[in-house]
């Protein structure tokens, strides 16, 4: 088996979100559609979405990184991440741990919240604290902004550990195990890249919110989703393995896509 190598430092995030519109426009419906029915599918079937999220992103992916090639893409591809089911059902699940904490949490609060209250909110005076109770409920506002605050960041690391993960399961004949391991490690060498990446799609979504949320499926989803591809590209090239040796320096997926020269 050949182990794929990364390339450190290699992440052009502007690049990545330019090749990225470009792509989109050339294919619009196609990308809004396979955008829209992977949220569906991963958001809105409760307790197998977790098991299917793995296997959804490998087929987006496949189309994206074969449309960067000018290879012929349709819709039906997205639904190819199936043929490897089990890997990446296993990435796509460990990915999503931090998701899974943070609902068990937010149920357990409102649980709480829901005990505290009695069930009824009828007593005017039953929120006004005073002396003691006041300071004990000052202090766990600060304590849970501080784990909130832990989380998050936690949760951003996890997110760079896995970032690479189920592009690597559908391109390589590897398992789920070394593809997290080589996704940490490139992850590590590009993080400086990563976080201007996550600030870029930050402000994608913040474009999408302001067009009436309609822009979040219509604009940011699919945009990310393309987004994401290139930056893997730029950190993993592609190079034809049965012609060239050597892959294709970084920047060919920076100011320009598809396939190297």
């Amino acid at each position: 088996m050949q182990i794929p190598q990364f390339t450190p430092s290699a992440i052009d995030a502007g690049g990545c979100v330019s090749n990225a519109w470009d792509l989109l426009k050339r294919n619009y419906g196609m990308y809004l559609g396979i955008a829209v029915v992977a949220m569906l599918i991963t958001s809105c079937v409760p307790c197998v979405n977790i098991f299917i999220l793995g296997p959804m992103m490998g087929g987006v992916y496949l189309v994206a990184l074969r449309d960067m090639r000018g290879e012929a893409v349709d819709f039906g591809m997205m639904f190819k991440g199936f043929e490897k089911f089990v890997p990446l059902m296993v990435i796509g699940l460990l990915q999503a741990i931090p998701g899974i904490i943070a609902q068990v949490l937010q149920f357990t609060l409102d649980l709480g919240r829901i005990g505290l209250q009695g069930g009824s909110v009828s007593d005017p005076s039953f929120f006004q604290a005073a002396g003691r109770d006041s300071a004990i409920a000052g202090g766990l506002v600060i304590l849970a902004v501080v784990i909130g605050v832990l989380f998050s960041i936690l949760a951003i690391v996890w997110w760079m550990v896995f970032f690479f993960a189920v592009p690597l399961a559908m391109e390589f004949d590897v398992g789920p195990v070394e593809a997290i391991k080589l996704s940490a490690q490139a992850a590590m060498s590009n993080i400086g890249g990563l976080i201007v990446l996550i600030i870029f799609e930050v402000l994608i979504v913040l474009a999408g919110v302001l067009m009436l949320c309609l822009g979040m499926f219509l604009l940011s989803i699919p945009l990310i989703y393309l987004v994401n591809a290139f930056a893997y590209r730029q950190v993993f090239p592609w190079f034809d393995r049965q012609v060239n040796t050597m892959p294709p320096p970084p920047t060919a997926y920076g100011s320009s896509f598809g396939n190297a020269a």
